[in-house]
């Protein structure tokens, strides 16, 4: 068994405060993680980890992947990484690139696979008895979706940092809600985590309305540096289920 990565402070500190902030890890959880391969998940699987030796919270974790069966994706490293830090691994294959062609109507590819992708762990975390379903999203997915939602459904939305799935019999948590995808990237390359570069290679043949969002973002970031810090008090109040306020001066870096 290898000892995991230890993530940097300032990942830890952000993780853990939204853990705390929203509830997200209880005593006797079985914790699922979403792992796709790319830097976010793999991040998020180190932090846990780091977490579940240290923090007072006794749980338990586990890993799951989806293989969508795209050309260019490809997961083998991730098995004997798992299996070196002694976590449950759970891999499964599905057509989900075929499916969305005949399936996904007018719905984008992205937004397609996602639900499925959401649907087959859920699956997995029922049979093998995981109560908590971990995802890797972050500060900036938060703010990208909140512009989508904004833009284009004209509703003011995002991502919920922790809320239960429509079944009522699993909770989904973002752990990494309050962090910068510069820290996961950053970590994820000094650690030298086995990333996949391309982890959802169909959706990188072709530009995304999440793309363009992200550009966007990038463009004004540059010219106000401190974008991300009044993006994130816009955004706290949408991150909770109940969309509960509370002072959020100093949670986001």
């Amino acid at each position: 068994m290898d000892a995991p990565a230890v993530p940097p402070k300032n990942l830890l500190r952000l993780a853990g405060r939204a853990i705390a902030d929203h509830g997200m890890i209880r005593d006797d959880d079985r914790v699922l993680l979403g792992l796709s391969g790319g830097k976010d998940s793999l991040s998020l699987l180190h932090v846990l980890l780091h977490l579940r030796a240290h923090a007072p919270i006794r749980f338990e974790l586990g890993a799951a992947t989806v293989d969508p069966m795209v050309e260019g994706f490809d997961p083998h490293a991730l098995r004997p990484h798992l299996e070196a830090l002694a976590v449950p691994y759970h891999y499964r294959a599905e057509p989900i690139l075929e499916r969305a062609l005949r399936h996904m109507g007018n719905t984008s590819f992205c937004a397609f696979c996602a639900r499925m992708k959401r649907g087959i762990l859920y699956d997995i975390a029922r049979r093998e008895g995981y109560t908590v379903l971990a995802l890797g999203q972050h500060l900036d997915d938060a703010a990208e979706s909140f512009l989508l939602s904004a833009f284009h459904g004209g509703r003011l939305k995002t991502m919920k940092a922790h809320y239960r799935n429509d079944a009522g019999d699993l909770r989904i948590i973002r752990p990494l809600i309050y962090a910068r995808e510069r820290r996961t990237a950053a970590f994820a390359r000094a650690a030298s985590l086995p990333v996949i570069p391309d982890n959802c290679p169909a959706c990188f043949q072709a530009p995304t309305q999440r793309l363009h969002m992200k550009e966007l973002l990038a463009r004004e970031e540059q010219a106000n540096h401190g974008l991300f810090k009044s993006l994130f008090r816009a955004l706290y109040p949408l991150l909770s289920e109940n969309n509960e306020k509370r002072d959020t001066s100093s949670h986001s870096e």
